[in-house]
């Protein structure tokens, strides 16, 4: 039987498996609908399908550094509850997939799906583990960093933020010791920019009409604003820049200061969720739905 344009369609509708996935079940099945859904069924993939909207906004950070220093990756794998962010498949996967990008120069979410693991996609492994845990997972960013410096890595509050820190000199003990103290600094302080050089003008300019419009509405002299607003953006510098920023643990040293004689070349801090929107589980309203009331 022919594979139509029209009988993927009707699959796809009826499972919401890709179309890739119907095209294949349906060729794997001589055409039959039927037996092309119960196929999509045990892959697992129908079911994964299925909560694919689902919004995935917890999860976990991963991260991993080479033997000598000179890579790292991060990443976040999200998950729809905290709960299944803690069960033991969940963790064991999101390990297996940073060390799969570290080690394979994966820079990319779609370059990590595409790759092979124990035989088969690792998009086809998240799928099966999807069906098995019954919860829409998502590989949602990656980030793979190669340096002349050394990387050091930390996570915080068992995994919910992580930090990669890129950073010149040798990696000595005490180095090291020192990136992991800025590491946990970026951590606890989520600084915006790394220094002065990275605030666009853009950005700068925002944050001075909303500092002179406060002013005005304080009514200060228009010609005492300007001088004012000179100090704010000093301030605004020290508490955005991560160079500029006191260090959370001595703030008698800026971070500048506390990494020297190292410097900091860049940083990636990744929080779980941030920038999802999450929805709102009227927990009552479901347990209705799901007893027919």
């Amino acid at each position: 039987m022919a594979i139509t344009t029209a009988l993927i369609k009707e699959l796809r509708e009826r499972t919401g498996a890709g179309m890739l996935d119907c095209k294949k079940a349906l060729e794997e099945n001589g055409g039959d609908i039927e037996k092309a859904i119960d196929w999509l069924r045990e892959k697992g993939i129908a079911k994964a399908a299925k909560k694919s909207g689902r919004v995935a906004a917890e999860g976990l950070v991963f991260a991993a550094v080479s033997a000598d220093r000179k890579k790292g990756a991060i990443l976040e794998f999200n998950s729809e509850t905290d709960f299944v962010a803690k069960n033991d498949e969940f963790k064991t996967f999101g390990e297996k997939l940073v060390q799969l990008s570290l080690e394979h120069d994966l820079t990319s979410e779609d370059e990590l799906k595409a790759f092979e693991l124990e035989g088969k996609k690792v998009e086809d492994n998240l799928t099966e583990l999807i069906a098995k845990i019954g919860e829409n997972m998502n590989i949602r960013r990656l980030k793979l960093v190669s340096t002349d410096g050394f990387i050091e890595t930390y996570i915080h509050l068992g995994g919910k933020i992580g930090v990669l820190l890129n950073v010149s000199g040798e990696a000595t003990p005490e180095n090291v010791e020192k990136a992991k103290g800025v590491a946990m600094h970026v951590a606890a302080m989520d600084p915006k920019y790394l220094n002065s050089e990275q605030v666009t003008a853009d950005d700068l300019e925002r944050e001075k009409e909303i500092a002179r419009h406060q002013l005005q509405q304080e009514g200060k002299p228009e010609n005492i604003i300007e001088k004012i607003l000179e100090g704010k953006m000093r301030k605004f510098y020290e508490e955005n820049c991560l160079v500029n920023q006191k260090y959370v643990r001595d703030d008698s040293v800026t971070i500048e200061k506390f990494i020297a004689p190292s410097s900091i070349i860049s940083f990636d801090r990744f929080k779980v969720g941030e920038g999802i929107e999450k929805e709102e589980a009227d927990f009552a309203a479901e347990v209705a739905a799901m007893a027919g009331n």
